[in-house]
């Protein structure tokens, strides 16, 4: 399974509003979970079997909660049994597919 999650503290007490801290905290969670992951500006994607995925999300979770007064959480799962590998197999096809159409649409 893949899945996408942002973890974040509210209630801080920071006037910027940063919670860059926080992230890191959740983003070592991740790393040293040793599962496949990207992490982006707005997102965290991981991938593995249902419970140790949940368990680094969980755990990321955690990580965040002492660095304010309640978390929030947004998850997004694609759930494939059957699949590994879709962290980077998803991007290659498609990229594949915005190659073959620009090479059709040169074509007409």
């Amino acid at each position: 399974m893949l899945v996408a999650f942002s973890v974040a503290p509210s209630g801080t007490g920071r006037a910027d509003g940063s919670v860059h801290d926080a992230v890191a905290a959740a983003v070592r969670v991740v790393r040293e979970s040793g599962l496949p992951h990207r992490t982006t500006s707005m997102f965290t994607e991981i991938e593995g079997e249902w419970d140790e995925v949940f368990d680094v999300v969980k755990r990321a979770t955690d990580a965040v909660a002492p660095y304010g007064s309640r978390v929030s959480l947004v998850l997004k799962a694609d759930i494939r049994p059957g699949f590994s590998g879709e962290l980077d197999g998803k991007i290659e096809r498609l990229e594949a597919a915005i190659d073959r159409q620009a090479s059709e649409a040169h074509a007409d």
